[in-house]
Order: C-alpha cells, then structure tokens, then sequence
C-alpha cells in the first residue's frame, strides 16, 4: 500500500518520459538529498567526512562509470584502477602546466584524456570478449602502473615519485575544509548521475544493453557494435578519470602509483557485482557497502573485547568479500540493487499476502 502506482495518470509525453514517473521515488529521492545536502553537514564530524562520506561519494562515482560499462554494455574491465590513474595524473599536470587554470577544467579536461586511453584500450573489445577482454583491460592496469612510476614527466620529475596538491580552490572559494570537499564530491556525483539515468534511458543505453544481451541479434536489427563497445569504454572512462581526480585531489591530497593499483580496481569490480550490475544505485549500494564494512570489521572486535591483529582483519575482510561475491553470483546475481526491488514489490501489496 506505501508503493502503489494506482491513480497516478501521466497525461503528457513529458510525464509519460520523466527519470522517476512515480511520486514514491521522487519523495524518496528528495528526502536522501536532503539528507546528503543539510543533515550530514550539520550532523557529522571530521572524521565521518574524511573516513566514510568523501571516499563513498568519489567511490561511487568510479562505480558508477564501471557500471555503465559492464552492467548496460556487458564489457568486463579489470582497469578502473588504471583510468583512475589517468585522470589524476591528467588533472595535475593540467593544473601546474596552465597557470590560473580552474581545478573543475582541470578535473573535466583530465575525464576528456581519460576517455581516449579508454577508447584505445577498449579496441580489443571488438574482437574478444569476456575472460579475454578481462585480461586486455588488465594490460592496462599493469601498462599505467609501470609509466606512472617510470615516467618522470607525469610527476614533475619529483624525486620521491610522488605528488602533492594543496586544497583545491575555484573562484576564489577554497575548499579547505571536510564539509566543503563533502559538498564538492555530492554536487559532482548529483550531476553525473543524473547524467548516467538519463544516457541508459536513451538510444545510446538501449545500444549498450542490446550489444549486453546479444550483439549479433544487436547488429541485425541496426545497432553497431563497434560505436556501442567503444562509447561505453569512453562514458565509462570519462566518469571513472573525473573520479580518480577527485581521489587525488581532494580526498588523498598526496599520492604515488601505488594509490591506483590493482586492488583498487578489484575494489571497484566488488562495488559493482555487490551493489548490482545494470543499475544506477547498485553503483551506491555497493560503494557504501565496501567503504563501510572494513570501518565495522575495524571496530568489531573491539566492541566485543576481543583482540585480533590488524592483519587478521584484513584476511577476513578479503574472506567476507570473496563470499559475498560468490552468494550474489549464486543466488542474486542482480546484488542489492534486485533486494531493493523485492522489498518496492512487497510494499505494493503490504499488509495484503496477495
């Protein structure tokens, strides 16, 4: 009864078309904005900012562009972590290179170079596909790691390897403050949502999720595999370079090679399998879950008095990981995103069992 669609009438192509037609989820949408936008900055401290909300909000935003790709178009990639990189590096050196140069332009400019390392990379992607295209996009991640760590232009020639930024500042307004950063990080992830509904509701989205579910029946019927596989690599990549900016920028502060390795691109993959494929928010579900669950597993031995070394808690993270990958696989492959569903069904028809 609390989700019912009876009596809500769309009398205009506008209503008909609209990203959320049922009253219910523009409510519900309306109310996590005002939480995200009012209460969490009157309400949170420091430390939730910097260890929970600004690495959900950039997170998230990386699986969201992840999820474009391997959810809508079906093409698995094992280098997030790699576009990360490229964006990062690409933002720093449009930052010292140009003076004056805006840090948004830069961010923006550094998702642009991000989208042709993606497009290059996405290549292969005509010809393979699956565990083949996996190890292609996983070329990539070793390819970035090596040139970052090599190649002393990107980062300045500085002899540690390393790089450091101070607080970003745009128009004069300095974001040198958690709550700042938090409000820069949700303004971006707002808008590159509403982006990312709107590109998976239009033709480019039915593209990518035709090629998804068979792209020979795609071909037949009109649709171009090469245009839909290297779009997605580009969108994709764009969000995720845009993302690995804002990791370097505004919540590391200070960075080397290793900050975008491997595991973080399989920490983003979880995001995605956990969270849901082929779903705007199991992007969030799943970056709020891998970003809460190591703080919980941190703090749970010591709410129940027992000691356990730093490193067990590590290995019985990637434990937990890895079986919650196998059970969403096993018994819903669709991830939270579906168990949210399931719970929407049940509230149309609550109290009745029928």
């Amino acid at each position: 009864m609390f989700y019912r669609e009876a009596g809500q009438f769309k009398s205009s192509y506008a209503a008909d078309q609209a990203a959320f037609p049922i009253a219910q989820d523009r409510i519900f949408i309306g109310i996590w904005l005002l939480i995200g936008f009012v209460a969490i900055p009157l309400l949170s401290n420091e430390y939730l900012f910097r260890a929970i909300f600004i690495p959900f909000l950039i997170l998230a935003l990386a699986a969201l562009g992840l999820n474009l790709l391997v959810g809508y178009c079906g093409q698995v990639s094992l280098g997030t972590g790699a576009f990360m990189a490229v964006g990062a590096y690409a933002a720093y050196n449009f930052w010292i290179r140009i003076p004056g140069l805006n840090p948004l332009i830069a961010f923006v400019l550094a998702g642009g170079v991000a989208t042709l390392v993606g497009i290059v990379f996405g290549i292969p992607s005509l010809r393979i596909k699956g565990f083949y295209l996996a190890v292609a996009t996983l070329a990539a991640q070793f390819f970035m790691d090596w040139m970052f760590a090599r190649v002393g232009w990107f980062t300045n020639y500085t002899p540690s390897g390393s790089i450091a930024v101070p607080p970003i500042s745009v128009f004069g307004f300095e974001f040198d403050s958690p709550v700042r950063r938090y409000m820069l990080c949700l303004t971006i992830l707002v808008l590159f949502a509403i982006v990312a509904k709107n590109i998976v509701r239009g033709r480019i989205g039915r593209g990518w999720m035709a090629t998804r579910d068979m792209d020979v029946a795609a071909e037949i019927i009109g649709i171009r595999p090469m245009y839909a596989k290297l779009s997605a690599f580009a969108v994709s990549s764009f969000f995720i370079g845009v993302a690995g900016a804002l990791w370097g920028f505004v919540h590391l502060g200070s960075w080397e090679p290793l900050a975008f390795d491997i595991n973080r691109s399989f920490s983003i993959l979880f995001m995605v399998i956990i969270g849901g494929l082929g779903s705007i928010l199991g992007a969030f579900l799943g970056a709020a879950f891998i970003t809460v669950l190591p703080l919980f597993l941190n703090q749970l031995p010591i709410w129940l008095g027992i000691e356990i070394s730093t490193a067990m808690i590590s290995h019985i993270e990637f434990m937990i990981f890895g079986a919650l990958i196998v059970f969403f696989l096993a018994v819903e492959p669709l991830g939270l995103a579906r168990l949210w569903q399931i719970a929407k069904e049940k509230l149309r028809l609550w109290p009745f069992p029928y």
